[in-house]
């Protein structure tokens, strides 16, 4: 299968280094390059690519508000984004992700990296190292503690989700891989990758993403 993708970057150089790099793969094809997030939004709604690779500070829209549009609360159908960013610990990037972002990437990754990237996503999975994703957390740790309108949202998460999922969904806040859960739980990466599916479908996320997100602003897992 063929991964159709849009390229959204400002920068015509950096852009043009994606497109090539993404050109040369057997399994992709550029279909369509933004130079700002109103030409993002406008080109994703046209030609519904498999993935969207934004950049988030872009002219007359960022790409932020861009990913929202396309992917947020609310949208149907909502696109699959992968944000590339100069900064690993960046509150925009943060906000991409609530916005609806299926994961991020920084811009000096290798291509492999970038390619692979492209490819996890296109395949409905998310991409946050684990290690950027306990960045994050702690980084915004403040803004995630649970507040008392949340606690009902714990409950129904508790009586959602049976134990095993709970333990999985706790790891998975941590910023534990796959390969990682099952070592500490003494399971099998594919019986990790089951409960993940499952957790997913219960609680109606999209992504990894999301089940970091929701399972810190309930209070499942707190923010040290």
């Amino acid at each position: 299968m063929t991964v159709r993708v849009l390229v959204c970057e400002d920068q015509a150089l950096v852009r043009a280094g994606y497109t090539t790099i993404f050109s040369a793969q057997p399994d992709m094809e550029v279909v369509g390059e933004a130079a700002d997030g109103r030409q993002a939004v406008e080109q994703a709604l046209q030609l519904r690519p498999d993935v969207i690779v934004m950049d988030i500070r872009m002219p007359i829209l960022d790409g932020i508000e861009a990913t929202r549009r396309l992917a947020g609360p609310g949208v149907d159908n909502p696109a699959k984004v992968l944000v590339v960013t100069t900064f690993n610990v960046d509150e925009y990037v943060y906000e991409a992700l609530k916005a609806g972002a299926s994961g991020f990437l920084l811009k000096d990754a290798p291509p492999a990296e970038l390619i692979n990237g492209v490819r996890t996503i296109a395949a409905g999975d998310s991409l946050v190292a684990p290690a950027v994703t306990r960045t994050l957390i702690g980084h915004f740790a403040e803004r995630l503690r649970p507040t008392d309108t949340t606690r009902p949202a714990l409950q129904q998460v508790r009586q959602t989700l049976a134990r095993r999922e709970l333990e999985v969904l706790e790891q998975i806040a941590a910023g534990l891989s796959n390969a990682e859960i099952a070592e500490k739980l003494c399971i099998t990466t594919e019986t990790v990758k089951t409960y993940v599916s499952r957790i997913l479908t219960k609680l109606d996320l999209r992504d990894r993403v999301q089940a970091v997100v929701l399972a810190y602003r309930v209070g499942l897992v707190v923010a040290e």
